[in-house]
């Protein structure tokens, strides 16, 4: 695949026949400087993504993200749209499969995540479009012998010297020209579709049953798959009685694999049944002896003392002896599931030497390696089809292909085609969760209420550590994503004394990263906290805040739009109160006001006002969704999100005690875009963290009680 643009569009001309364009963009170190991630600095240069015109007029464009419902199936489109000059709708979007050549720019490996997928290929799609339109316009010129800059496109169409050709015309000669070394790309006053809103061109599908998503995946002879895994994470079986279970109709097959006992049948009825019909004894687990409750005062003891340092500005110590007044907090913040609303799922058919792998994931490469190397096949003998993925918030990006894994090991010790369906409940308890976090948090005040010295420390589980097969290994032992919204805080940028300190834990609980990650807690306990120094300070909230965003320009407008837009100073109903919060997240900055009110002792959200500064919005429909669904999810996490833990055991098993926010709790959400020239950032995760920390702090203008643990359901207001 390191083969230069020019020869691969002239080969790709011959096999295709019609213009096939490599998405290349000069230079690893451009996109690597858009993000904190800059391990793709130096890769040899390869196509990554691809558009083909075809000569029947057909437009492809095969995709290096995958789309869970974030919604770049359109975004990515109106991109190539905008340069090509095409109809939106004319684009036929495919995902594509696993393979190097479709590595992200900036992580430098294969995946979907990090809020990332837009503005890592904002310059790339649109270059590609530009480029294609450049070439059939040539063609064009040359066939009719008019000037190529008298020669004028327009939806899928070529105009010279009286004569239109569609690109199917023009794209076989298009393919044998030579690439422009630089194409001019289109201003922005000349743009057609981005900054616009469009609606969702897999809308229809996802809407009339059509879209296909891995659970959809049927052809003939294929049987389900589920598997009994041990109620201890670690644990092993010992022996297992498979008699009842093979009795059930519909049963054919149970196997042993690494990961428990599997059941294989002529559907999933069946196959359930006889996972409950099953007899199986266990070796525990590390995870014996693991509770909450240990957990709890375990981490509350590291929290308490200096942790490896993250960042440092003078000596705390001194400064918290100096001040005025001390404020103390100790945060606790317990696991979360991911939950998607497509439990976990994995078809494989193993076929000939060759293995075909159809499963929704935000990491195929990856998958591919694994199961090259549990079958013993070359990867390219591995095929990844990746349908539609329903929801990933992470859970589908997990670094040792858990769920693959497990799938192929079925299929090969069946030697049968098989759907493996994990149930909610196993769901639920499989494991790579949100971790378990506690922040201490130690602030000095002078005598005017303003934060002087600033201690800070957080102990947690490591997720970059378990996903060092993939991502590398830590620098200095500090994982970012537990840090991140701590760590450059503009707050601290006005606090002299400052220490913020990191524990790094070792559990057998298995966990990932999360919908916002590390900004899940961090921006809780910063929003919070900082809500607590402004009333020892006998200031308003907002004004307060105003303060310390003097230097932070995106954060202020972001918190001034929203002020102004959620009548901030305006008043409320009786019984109704706000509370406000600020985050910076994936480089989108984020300002949210939510109003609520208590009613037997539990809180209510009515309403939910959020401005987002993410750069240019390419589509604010789209951004605007996005938004809504990370404030639903925030609403979630808040008000219910916890898994415990009893000797080993995880005591959640579905929706009924793992609860999701429902219609009826879902508050008026208003979005506002704040004007920007700001560097773009990423929209999918980002109006998660301050959520949470928002209806805490309205909580306390309507209480006056502080709420130091989530979720809101443990506490009586």
């Amino acid at each position: 695949m390191n083969m230069d643009r020019r020869n691969f569009i002239k080969s790709g001309a011959l096999v295709a026949g019609g213009l096939l364009i490599s998405f290349t963009i000069p230079g690893a170190n451009k996109m690597a400087a858009m993000g904190e991630v800059a391990t793709s600095a130096g890769l040899p240069f390869s196509p990554n993504a691809f558009l083909k015109i075809g000569t029947d007029n057909s437009i492809t464009v095969l995709l290096s993200h995958v789309e869970m419902g974030q919604g770049i199936w359109t975004t990515l489109p109106m991109l190539l749209a905008e340069e090509l000059d095409v109809d939106l709708n004319q684009i036929i979007v495919k995902h594509g499969g696993a393979d190097e050549a479709f590595n992200h720019p900036v992580y430098g490996i294969q995946i979907t995540g990090g809020s990332t997928t837009t503005w890592s290929e904002f310059d790339r799609y649109r270059n590609a479009g530009a480029t294609a339109r450049i070439l059939l316009t040539q063609v064009a010129a040359k066939r009719t012998g008019v000037a190529i800059e008298n020669c004028k496109t327009e939806n899928g169409t070529v105009t010279a010297g009286g004569k239109k050709f569609t690109y199917g015309e023009l794209a076989a000669d298009a393919a044998l020209l030579p690439v422009p070394e630089k194409v001019t790309l289109r201003s922005k006053d000349n743009w057609k579709y981005i900054g616009k809103s469009v609606k969702r061109l897999d809308a229809g599908v996802k809407t009339n049953g059509k879209a296909i998503f891995g659970m959809d995946i049927q052809f003939p002879g294929l049987l389900t798959a589920v598997v009994a895994h041990s109620p201890v994470f670690g644990g092993k079986v010992k022996s297992f009685n498979a008699t009842e279970a093979k009795a059930i109709k519909g049963v054919r097959q149970v196997v042993q694999i690494p990961t428990g006992v599997a059941v294989i049948a002529d559907n999933y009825y069946a196959a359930q049944q006889g996972k409950r019909a099953l007899r199986v004894t266990w070796v525990n687990g590390s995870a014996v002896g693991i509770s909450t409750t240990k957990q709890t005062a375990a981490y509350k003891k590291l929290a308490a003392s200096n942790g490896l340092t993250v960042q440092k500005q003078g000596n705390a110590s001194d400064g918290l002896s100096k001040s005025t007044k001390v404020l103390k907090a100790e945060y606790v913040f317990p696991y979360l599931a991911h939950a998607p609303m497509e439990p976990l799922n994995c078809t494989v058919k193993i076929e000939n030497g060759k293995c075909e792998i159809w499963t929704g994931t935000q990491l195929p490469g990856v998958e591919q390696a694994a199961a090259a190397k549990i079958l013993g096949f070359a990867p390219e003998n591995i095929t990844i089809n990746v349908p539609f993925l329903g929801g990933g918030f992470g859970r589908r990006a997990t670094p040792t292909a858990d769920f693959v894994s497990e799938a192929v090991h079925i299929a090969k010790a069946s030697g049968k085609p098989v759907k493996m369906v994990w149930s909610r409940e196993d769901d639920i308890k499989g494991g790579y969760f949100r971790p378990f976090v506690v922040h201490n948090v130690t602030a000095g005040l002078d005598i005017k209420g303003r934060p002087v010295a600033w201690n800070h420390n957080i102990a947690s589980q490591s997720i970059m550590k378990g996903a060092a097969n993939v991502l590398g290994e830590l620098k200095d032992s500090i994982d970012d994503t537990t840090v991140e919204g701590v760590k450059g805080s503009p707050y601290f940028t006005s606090i002299p004394d400052h220490f913020i300190g990191l524990h790094n834990t070792e559990e057998a609980i298995p966990v990932l990263w999360f919908r916002s990650v590390g900004h899940t807690h961090t921006a809780y306990v910063m929003e919070t906290m900082m809500d607590e120094v402004a009333h020892n300070a006998g200031r308003d909230p907002v004004e307060y805040r105003r303060g310390f965003f003097k230097e932070h320009p995106r954060h202020l407008a972001a918190l001034n739009l929203v002020a102004e837009k959620g009548n901030w100073k305006k008043a409320l109903p009786t019984g109704h109160f706000k509370g406000v919060a600020v985050a910076e997240a994936f480089g989108s900055y984020v300002a949210t006001i939510a109003e609520v009110s208590i009613l037997n002792g539990q809180v209510k959200v009515h309403k939910i006002d959020c401005a987002i500064d993410c750069g240019l919005a390419v589509n604010p429909e789209g951004v605007k969704a996005q938004v809504e669904s990370g404030i639903i999810f925030g609403l979630t996490m808040a008000l219910y999100g916890e898994i415990t833990i009893e000797d080993g055991k995880l005591q959640q098993n579905n929706f009924y005690d793992y609860k999701i926010a429902r219609i009826h709790e879902t508050p008026e959400i208003n979005v506002y875009i704040v004007e920007s020239d700001g560097k773009m950032g990423g929209v999918g995760e980002c109006a998660v963290p301050p959520t949470a920390p928002a209806i805490a702090n309205a909580i306390f203008a309507a209480t006056g009680k502080r709420i130091y643990n989530l979720p809101l359901m443990n506490h009586k207001l």
